[in-house]
């Protein structure tokens, strides 16, 4: 844990106790902070209680002498309607934050960028962006360097451990995260890409850029942008800030060469920072970085690394030694030559597009709740799934726009998917056959989320014969 002394003897309130909110509450505590905590979740209360944090119902409180409102970064800062918390709080002219800004202000309480101890590092994108953190971690780790690696991924910021002078701390950066920061400054900050993603929490695409660029915000000539430039938005996010010309930039690129940057060209990637270009690792080779968007990471992941000062070789080492990423492309099993492979991250259609384009033979397993039943980014690799297991709210809706390309059954849960799914891969006998877990979807209607989807996967498949022979459908596949 890293306490937070900036508010010691200081009333702060914390609304939202989750991962990051009780995180929130435990490093005020710790630091001196008079912190008053407030959850819909009776049980959060209880906990919030335990940490030091006086149970408040916050809505109906008196803000005299409130300092601060730590937001859980789930809660509606704006759109579609500000929470009524947060109303409350800028109507007593409350700042409000978020548990990075506060890790921003316990290790500089100056504001800006490193000039001793710790540097920041944040990546942010629509898709990828955990994925991205995890390798970059382990390139630093691989390379010796005292790393920690939270965030939005796995441990909640102010709940690392300190890194000492000369550590670094990566954190994966959300849109809503990113709103709730306002003078932490990332020594490196990283975007990967942005499609139109939770367009209802930022009020449109326009908010929804605005909130992504918030990674950059106050870097100066000490600090570096690395973007990848795949897309329209993130190439005229580099061009703006090429034109600004506050930063160091480094663009970044798995589709094409790009000028004093890091690229993939035929599954290999291409270090050009250094007057040149070196062939540095193949990508195309490394199992636990299947396809185009798991090479884009991979590029992003090594620039950033080269920006820390780790060298071309030992950075290369790294990526050959990932271990890989729970629920992003995780091969699960193998069973009668048939691979199993736990997508389930995958909430929305353009990640599953990247999943879906890196396997010949796809048995895949879509549904949930929906974001969107438009299909149609998908088409161009429909000519690989052999069939489609619905499952879910979006069941019918998926059946309906698959109607005519892709063979399709709705199986509703996902217990009945993967036991049709691995019949019909062990009897169509196609060589190096997929089962594919990559629902498109959110996770809700079924589970908690998609951590919880994927687990249920993993045990599904463990649960599975090793000679799928045996296994029969079990829906009208």
């Amino acid at each position: 844990m890293i306490p937070v002394s900036a508010y010691r003897d200081a009333k702060v309130a914390v609304f939202g106790l989750g991962r990051a909110g009780l995180a929130a509450v435990r490093a005020l505590a710790a630091g001196g902070a008079d912190v008053l905590a407030d959850d819909d979740d009776v049980a959060r209360r209880d906990a919030a209680e335990s940490a030091g944090a006086h149970a408040t119902k916050l809505v109906d409180s008196d803000w005299a002498g409130v300092e601060a409102l730590v937001l859980s970064p789930g809660v509606p800062l704006h759109h579609p309607e500000p929470h009524p918390v947060v109303r409350a709080a800028r109507d007593a002219d409350v700042e409000i934050l978020g548990e990075v800004e506060l890790l921003g202000r316990s290790l500089r309480p100056d504001g800006g960028a490193a000039t001793t101890g710790p540097r920041l590092v944040g990546i942010t994108g629509t898709n990828g962006k955990s994925t991205a953190t995890a390798l970059l971690g382990h390139l630093l780790d691989d390379a010796g360097v005292t790393v920690q690696v939270g965030g939005n991924l796995g441990t909640a910021a102010l709940d690392l451990e300190p890194v000492g002078d000369r550590g670094i701390y990566v954190l994966e950066m959300s849109s809503y995260q990113l709103d709730l920061t306002s003078r932490v400054v990332f020594d490196v900050a990283a975007l990967l890409n942005i499609t139109p993603d939770h367009l209802d929490r930022h009020g449109g695409m326009d908010g929804y850029v605005a909130a992504k660029r918030r990674i950059f915000s106050g870097q100066t000539n000490s600090c570096t942008a690395v973007i990848a430039v795949d897309d329209k938005i993130t190439a005229a996010v580099f061009d703006d800030l090429a034109a600004g010309g506050a930063q160091k930039l480094i663009a970044v690129s798995a589709e094409r060469p790009v000028d004093d940057g890091v690229f993939v060209r035929d599954g290999v990637l291409v270090d050009g920072l250094d007057r040149g270009e070196r062939d540095v690792a193949t990508l195309s080779e490394i199992e636990t970085l299947p396809g185009r968007h798991n090479w884009q990471n991979a590029a992003v992941a090594y620039a950033v690394a080269r920006a820390l000062g780790i060298e071309p070789a030992r950075a290369a080492q790294g990526l050959a030694t990932y271990p890989g990423l729970a629920h992003r492309q995780e091969l699960v099993g193998r069973k009668s030559g048939v691979r199993f492979v736990n997508d389930s991250k995958a909430t929305n259609v353009t990640a599953t597009a990247q999943a879906l384009g890196c396997y010949d033979a796809i048995y895949w397993i879509a549904g949930g709740r929906a974001k969107d039943d438009d299909l149609s980014e998908l088409a161009p690799y429909f000519d690989r799934v052999r069939h489609a297991f619905l499952i879910g709210e979006a069941s019918a809706s998926f059946a309906e726009a698959l109607d005519g390309q892709v063979a399709a059954t709705q199986c509703g849960t996902l217990e009945a998917a993967v036991a049709a799914a691995a019949g019909r891969a062990v009897r169509d006998g196609e060589e190096d056959a997929a089962v594919l877990l990559s629902p498109a979807c959110a996770s809700f209607d079924q589970f908690r989320d998609f951590e919880a989807r994927g687990d249920a996967f993993r045990t599904l498949v463990a649960a599975l014969p090793d000679d799928l022979n045996a296994e029969r459908d079990r829906c009208d596949a």
